[in-house]
């Protein structure tokens, strides 16, 4: 991370409507599109462009925003196809060069780049299908690649859409992270309290088993919606998670894992046997 100075352009002085964001130094601009503007941005010459766009819409079953990511040699076109053949979607994120030097190369590699690094990420439910294989893009077109990629991902989670954005606090110097483990009945969660919620890490294992309380309610369903979106896979009788994944709070993070309800605060545990609220709550003072 740098310091780095970012334009934020209102064609029509709405904040929510279409933005036009760019870093003062780079080629690369984003425009985001409202869907209801989509005939507006059509008037405009990058509509035309060879370009990468991300569909931002409404959450998965699991609480995830869903996302959509493709390329175009015409992205104006492309958007026009999918207002009339995909209905998830309210916000167009559109990645096009300054200078319009973008090539269908660049374009096949980002798009096949951001699938790989948005899976990874884990913080959007992604429509794509079939991820294809690697293209074959020459090494000069791949360095351009690789700073367009940074360039768009830094604007994107400016603009609000944090697609790339690792869950877990990565300006954290590692030896002080402080990491918590939930633990009983076969389970063994490790996780870590983060700004936006708390993060369950990628290896933790979760009771399969629901008790009886929360069974037919929506802690039940959201565990089985966790299973069917691949968050967790049943291993030898319990839940593991495949990925790291956010929960709005330490208890929903508790309940996943202990298939039951449970007062997270109180379950997630450092290494020194202190709870999350002792940690996290209880150490903060009024100053005086």
């Amino acid at each position: 991370m740098r310091p780095q100075t970012i334009q934020i352009f209102l064609p029509a002085g709405d904040p929510r409507g279409m933005r036009v964001a760019e870093i003062t130094t780079r080629i690369v601009r984003v425009i985001e599109v409202p869907r209801s503007q989509l005939a507006d941005f059509l008037k405009m010459p990058e509509a035309q462009q060879v370009g990468v766009y991300f569909l931002m819409g409404e959450l998965s079953d699991a609480g995830l925003p869903r996302a959509y990511i493709g390329q175009s040699g015409n992205v104006g076109n492309r958007l026009v196809q999918h207002n009339q053949n995909k209905d998830f979607w309210n916000r167009a994120l559109v990645v096009i060069s300054l200078t319009n030097s973008m090539t269908q190369t660049h374009a096949l590699f980002l798009e096949w780049f951001a699938i790989q690094q948005a899976a990874k990420a884990g913080r959007y439910s992604l429509e794509n299908g079939n991820t294809g294989s690697q293209p074959y893009t020459p090494a000069p077109l791949l360095a351009d690649c690789h700073e367009i990629h940074e360039t768009s991902a830094t604007l994107l989670a400016t603009l609000g859409q944090p697609i790339f954005e690792p869950l877990r606090n990565a300006t954290t110097v590692p030896s002080e992270k402080e990491l918590f483990c939930c633990k009983g009945s076969g389970a063994d969660g490790t996780g870590e309290y983060t700004t936006e919620g708390f993060v369950v890490l990628k290896g933790s294992r979760g009771r399969a088993e629901n008790v009886a309380s929360i069974q037919g309610t929506s802690n039940e369903r959201l565990r089985e919606l966790l299973v069917k979106e691949g968050v967790m896979t049943v291993q030898n009788g319990l839940y593991v998670f495949t990925r790291d994944h956010l929960f709005p709070s330490p208890s929903t993070a508790a309940m996943a894992v202990m298939g039951r309800s449970a007062n997270g605060w109180v379950e997630w545990k450092a290494a020194n046997g202190k709870t999350l609220d002792e940690v996290k709550r209880q150490s903060v003072t009024v100053a005086g």
